[in-house]
C-alpha cells in the first residue's frame, strides 16, 4: 500500500480508502470488512451520517478495538449542509456519538451540490457550527464532497474554506479535470468517489471493453489512471464485502507514471470510440446548456457514447435511470423531454443533431426508475 500526502490536512493517507456506505445489511459484515482493509494498509475510512447505520456499526467497530491505535487511523464523516448552524451543532454531536470518537479527523459538508447549498456556506449559517467544533477540537479538518456542476466546485475550492474536496473524476469522465487542478493549486486533499461504480460499473465490464483494454482489466486501467496522477490522494473502495476488496487492492502499490503499454491501450480506446461514433461523439464541451427542458444533454450524450462506443450500456442505463429521481444529486430530465426547440444547435461546436441524438439515447438507456443506495 502507497500512502499520499492529503494536501494542506498534512495527514498521509492511503491510496485506497474504505467507503461505507454498501456494508450497510450487517454489523457483523461491516466488521470484518473494517478489518481486512486495515489489514491491507487501509489507513482512510470514510461514512457519512445518511448512509443508513454506517456510523453506528463503524463506532462499534471502534470501541471493541481494532488492528491499529487510534492515532494511526484517520475516520472522516459527512453531513449534508444545513440552512442553519443549530442543526448542524446537533448533526455533528450526533456523528461522534454513534461513531464512538472524541473527534474526527475530517469533516465533508455532505453533497456541496446547489448554488443554494453555495450559498448556504456564504451566509456562514452551517459552518459557524463547523468552524466551533473546529476550535474546540471535535473535527480537525474540513473539507466538501459534490456531485454538483464543475462551477458549483469551483466556486467552493475558491472560497478558501475547506482542505479537501471528494469528488467525481474518471477516465470515462474528465469533467472535473479543472476543479482538480484548482484543489491541487489550493494545496487542498483530493479523494475521488467511487472509481469502480460510478467510474463506469467496471467492476462488471462488457466484452467489448474487456477485449480493448486487454492485457489489463477495464477496472485496473481505470485506477491505474487515477493513481498515475500525483495531484490524486485517495481513491474511494466502497465493498458490500471483505471480498470485495481483493481486486482493488492489486494495484495499491502502482501509483508510478503509466507505461508505455498502458499508454498504448488508452489510445486504442480513445481510436476505437472515435471510429464508433465518428461525426456522433459528443466530446462533453458543454456549450449546449442551459437547456430550456432542463435536460443534461452532455451527461445523456456521454452515457449514449459509452453504449456505442464501448457496449456500456448496463451502466449508462443504471446513470440514465437516476434522472428525474435522485434530486440534487443526479439533476435533469430525461432524454425524452427535449421539445426540439433548436436552442441547442447553433452552440454545438460539432454541429451535432443534438435533438434526434437524445431520442437514440433514451431509446437505448431507459428502463425502470432508479434513485440512490442510501436515498
Amino acid at each position: 500500500m502507497q500512502y499520499r500526502r492529503f494536501g494542506k490536512t498534512n495527514l498521509r493517507l492511503s491510496v485506497f480508502s474504505l467507503g461505507t456506505m454498501r456494508y450497510l445489511a450487517k454489523s457483523e459484515n461491516a466488521w470484518q470488512t473494517i478489518q481486512q482493509a486495515i489489514a491491507q494498509g487501509i489507513n482512510h475510512i470514510e461514512t457519512a451520517r445518511g448512509y443508513g447505520k454506517s456510523e453506528e456499526f463503524l463506532g462499534r467497530a471502534i470501541a471493541l478495538g481494532l488492528q491499529v491505535p487510534r492515532s494511526q487511523l484517520y475516520i472522516t464523516t459527512k453531513i449534508s449542509p444545513t440552512s442553519d448552524a443549530d442543526t448542524m451543532r446537533r448533526c455533528i454531536n450526533e456523528s461522534l456519538e454513534r461513531l464512538k470518537l472524541d473527534y474526527l479527523d475530517c469533516l465533508a459538508i455532505h453533497g456541496l451540490n446547489t448554488w443554494e447549498h453555495f450559498n448556504w456556506l456564504l451566509s456562514g449559517s452551517y459552518m459557524q457550527a463547523v468552524q466551533e467544533a473546529v476550535a474546540d477540537g471535535r473535527v480537525r479538518h474540513v473539507g466538501f464532497s459534490t456531485h454538483g456542476s464543475l462551477e458549483v466546485i469551483l466556486a467552493a475550492i475558491n472560497t478558501d474554506l475547506f482542505d479537501f474536496v471528494n469528488l467525481h473524476y474518471y477516465y470515462f469522465f474528465q469533467r472535473n479535470a479543472a476543479a482538480i487542478q484548482r484543489a491541487y493549486e489550493k494545496d487542498m486533499g483530493v479523494f475521488i468517489i467511487s472509481p469502480a461504480d460510478k467510474g463506469g460499473r467496471l467492476y462488471t465490464p462488457p466484452q467489448k471493453l474487456q477485449d480493448l483494454c486487454a492485457p489489463f482489466s477495464p477496472l485496473e486501467l481505470n485506477y491505474r489512471f487515477l493513481l498515475s496522477d500525483p495531484r490524486i490522494t485517495t481513491l474511494s473502495i466502497g465493498p458490500a464485502n471483505p471480498n470485495e476488496l481483493v481486486e482493488p487492492l492489486k494495484v495499491s502499490d502502482r501509483d508510478g507514471e503509466l507505461t508505455t503499454e498502458e499508454i498504448t491501450v488508452f489510445n486504442r480506446l480513445e481510436n476505437h470510440q472515435l471510429t464508433a461514433l465518428a461525426t456522433d461523439k459528443c466530446s462533453q464541451c458543454y456549450a449546449c446548456l442551459p437547456c430550456p427542458e432542463n435536460i443534461n444533454i452532455p451527461e445523456v450524450l456521454r452515457l449514449r457514447n459509452l453504449a456505442v462506443a464501448y457496449d456500456m450500456s448496463d451502466f449508462g442505463k443504471y446513470r440514465y435511470q437516476m434522472f428525474e429521481n435522485a434530486g440534487h444529486w443526479f439533476p435533469g430530465m430525461k432524454a425524452n423531454r427535449c421539445t426540439e426547440c433548436g436552442d441547442c444547435l447553433p452552440r454545438c461546436p460539432e454541429n451535432l443533431a443534438i435533438p434526434a441524438l437524445l431520442q437514440d439515447a433514451h431509446q437505448k438507456l431507459n428502463g425502470s426508475s432508479g434513485r440512490r443506495l442510501w436515498g
